[in-house]
């Protein structure tokens, strides 16, 4: 009998705690309903009250900029009502809590106090090809409310393949244009500043000066997507100098491997020809750090894309191998997969969200070379020390005219890390090339003996090879013709006119 009055006050409490959740979810529904009735009837008031526009619904009227129409063709009315929308959300004609709704997935990762932080800054983007415009969408969508777009160019049927909102419609058009336009029907409430102009170093002072002019924000942060070797050092060293923060885009041309890309600092990018021609320009300007970029691991092998042969009618113009980042860039076609610069446009967006927002997060995929170039450094130091006691001379205290810095310029910029004559990449020491005709220390200065050697006459090899080197042609004062094979002749000779064809950036 218990049992069974048991069972029931059992059953009727069940019922009871049933009853409540359905009154819970009835009650939560309906306060979730009205909030979505209210979202919506707050965001086709907004709309509603957009008058139509009384021009040629077919043009709208932009700034006139040299090479440029002076109209862009706009598709049709809707076109226009979101120009008109976002011209009043800028103005603060918009419902906050709308933009907490479109940004709550955003908030909930970066949590609401991080998403406050991205809203807040003020970043530049230069250059809006495929990796620029990828991140200037990735930074819209995400909450970035204030945005400066550089790019001289417009919007190309070859651009097609990797713009992340142009269409065949915005063909012709400026690309800044072309971004404003698409993202404001995405982001209303964005403040944008179009610059339809090249960056150039004399402008510096105004294309990255304070939003709106003088007395505006200060800019935050700024995205390199520049594909022009001086544009983009003279854009970094300027920069850095001036202490903005800056993340850079190396090469994302030829490249195939999304899972080779990595963020990291510009010191250890070392598999990229425009990170490597970049690290040479700022190298000898005296940055070797301090500046993130993203850069691909990946090498270049049999059968993948590589840049296409340059027409002989070209060549007749003269001066093609000073056009660009490679040899005859701005003649020669680059081929892009489009999804490439697409992941490293949003990979600079992650990042620089992450960055901003303080979320926790790790770069680099290199391990810090300082060590490697202590080694060289003492590797070449032992030799020199060896070559001035087997002349007979006094070698005690010598010093040697070369820096940390200069060896990891010529270790990494001018010998990639490698082997002048096996091409391997371990147990690495600095040698001179060529016998002098003594290996006595200089004493000019009262107190000091330094080596007699420049920068310019030292190769890259192994240990066991410099060793060897030491006794088959430094000793001896033989010439290394006539102990090395024709190849490794080239190959040093190459590597040695790069170098000194860099010296004029000194």
């Amino acid at each position: 009998m218990s049992g069974w009055l048991d069972q029931k006050v059992l059953s009727h409490r069940f019922q009871l705690a049933f009853t409540a959740v359905l009154s819970g979810l009835a009650v939560a529904g309906v306060i979730f309903t009205s909030q979505a009735i209210q979202r919506q009837i707050a965001i086709d008031d907004l709309k509603a009250s957009i008058p139509d526009s009384d021009d040629d619904p077919g043009m709208q009227e932009i700034p006139n900029y040299t090479l440029i129409p002076s109209k862009a063709t706009i598709q049709d009315d809707e076109d226009n009502r979101v120009a008109e929308l976002a011209e009043r959300a800028r103005n603060g004609d918009y419902d906050p809590e709308l933009i907490h709704e479109q940004l709550t997935r955003t908030s909930s990762f970066l949590t609401p106090k991080g998403v406050s932080e991205v809203r807040s800054k003020f970043v530049i983007v230069i250059g809006l090809g495929g990796v620029g415009s990828h991140c200037v969408a990735a930074l819209a969508r995400s909450g970035v409310s204030c945005l400066r777009l550089i790019d001289f160019d417009q919007v190309t049927l070859s651009s097609l393949n990797r713009h992340s909102v142009a269409t065949l419609a915005d063909v012709g058009t400026p690309k800044v244009y072309c971004m404003k336009r698409r993202l404001e029907a995405i982001a209303p409430w964005i403040q944008w500043e179009c610059l339809n102009e090249i960056w150039t170093k004399d402008q510096a002072q105004r294309l990255l000066g304070p939003f709106g002019g003088i007395g505006g924000q200060k800019p935050d942060y700024v995205v390199d997507a520049i594909d022009n070797i001086d544009s983009k050092v003279a854009l970094l060293k300027y920069c850095y100098d001036n202490k903005i923060k800056i993340i850079s885009s190396m090469g994302a041309g030829c490249k195939s491997d999304p899972t080779r890309i990595l963020v990291g600092d510009i010191s250890e990018s070392l598999e990229d020809p425009l990170s490597r021609a970049t690290r040479y320009r700022l190298r000898l300007q005296g940055i070797r750090t301090g500046i993130p970029v993203v850069y691909s691991i990946e090498k270049p092998g049999p059968g993948k894309a590589s840049l296409l042969p340059l027409p002989e009618d070209e060549f007749k113009k003269g001066e093609v191998g000073e056009l660009g980042v490679l040899p005859d860039f701005r003649v020669r076609i680059l081929p892009v997969l489009g999804t490439m610069p697409a992941v490293f446009g949003l990979v600079i967006a992650n990042w620089l969200l992450m960055e901003i927002s303080g979320y926790p997060h790790e770069t680099g995929g290199g391990k810090s070379r300082d060590k490697l170039y202590d080694q060289v450094l003492a590797g070449f130091q032992t030799s020199e020390e060896r070559l001035g006691r087997a002349d007979g001379h006094d070698v005690v205290g010598l010093r040697v005219p070369i820096s940390k810095e200069e060896v990891g310029f010529l270790v990494d910029e001018v010998f990639f890390g490698k082997s002048v004559v096996s091409g391997l990449t371990t147990r690495l020491v600095l040698v001179r090339w060529k016998p002098a005709s003594e290996y006595r220390p200089d004493t000019k200065i009262q107190g000091q003996k330094v080596a007699r050697v420049g920068i310019h006459e030292l190769v890259c090899m192994t240990k066991e090879e410099a060793t060897a080197h030491e006794q088959a042609v430094l000793l001896p004062r033989k010439q290394p013709e006539g102990v090395y094979d024709t190849p490794t002749i080239d190959r040093v000779q190459q590597r040695l006119q790069q170098f000194a064809s860099y010296n004029r950036y000194r």
